[in-house]
């Protein structure tokens, strides 16, 4: 279950699907015409906080399926006073296909996706050919999709996805540098696995102008 219903302590930092009247008007959300970044799956929000901390002139909205989570991240920005950032409480496929607009999203980060690691499992993969799709179509040319997991198999079935996808092209993976610090990660799930010494598998693809055949 996505937990209890949002109440109104954390409006304008966290919603839920069912209180959009149709497409989102990223200027009426954030107040501003600066480019979007979707954070899909933002959990409590680690990386959502520190994306918007240190790019202001970016606007970011995490959406996340467990409204507990999501509410404490939105938490985290009202207590910050982040209003570059907002949290979206519903399933980010439904988000994409009906409310994200169009070409309209500067970037996507898509951080440790569940592997659904049980076989009769799979089916709930968040990486599907119709996901991909859906991500596409609200990239705008030349935007970039990111996505990491410490799941090896996992990981070849996105590349696998995104490489054989006529509208992506492939990109250099971001470089992996020491953390400096304890909180010196972009999440608490990547913090845990890199101190245990696990690999973590990076992927970037950029959006084609062309569309595809």
């Amino acid at each position: 279950m996505p937990g209890s219903p949002p109440t109104n302590d954390l409006k304008p930092y966290f919603c839920v699907l069912n209180d959009l009247d149709g497409s989102i008007l990223w200027s009426r959300m954030f107040g501003n015409d600066h480019p979007v970044v979707l954070d899909i799956g933002c959990g409590r929000g680690m990386f959502l906080v520190k994306h918007a901390e240190d790019h202001p002139e970016l606007n970011i909205l995490g959406i996340e399926i467990d409204y507990r989570e999501g509410r404490h991240g939105a938490a985290r920005l009202q207590r910050r006073h982040l209003n570059n950032a907002r949290v979206l409480g519903g399933d980010a496929r439904i988000a994409l296909e009906k409310y994200v607009p169009p070409r309209s999203v500067h970037e996507a980060y898509i951080l440790f996706p569940d592997p659904w690691w049980k076989r009769r499992h799979r089916r709930r993969r968040l990486f599907t050919d119709v996901f991909v799709h859906h991500v596409r179509e609200v990239l705008r040319p030349d935007g970039v999709l990111n996505a990491w997991t410490d799941v090896e198999e996992y990981f070849e079935v996105i590349a696998a996805l995104m490489n054989h996808h006529p509208g992506f092209i492939a990109l250099e993976p971001p470089e992996e540098k020491p953390a400096a610090h304890d909180l010196d990660y972009h999440t608490s799930f990547e913090r845990k696995r890199r101190q245990a010494g696990e690999t973590i598998y990076r992927g970037r693809w950029k959006k084609k102008n062309i569309e595809p055949s």
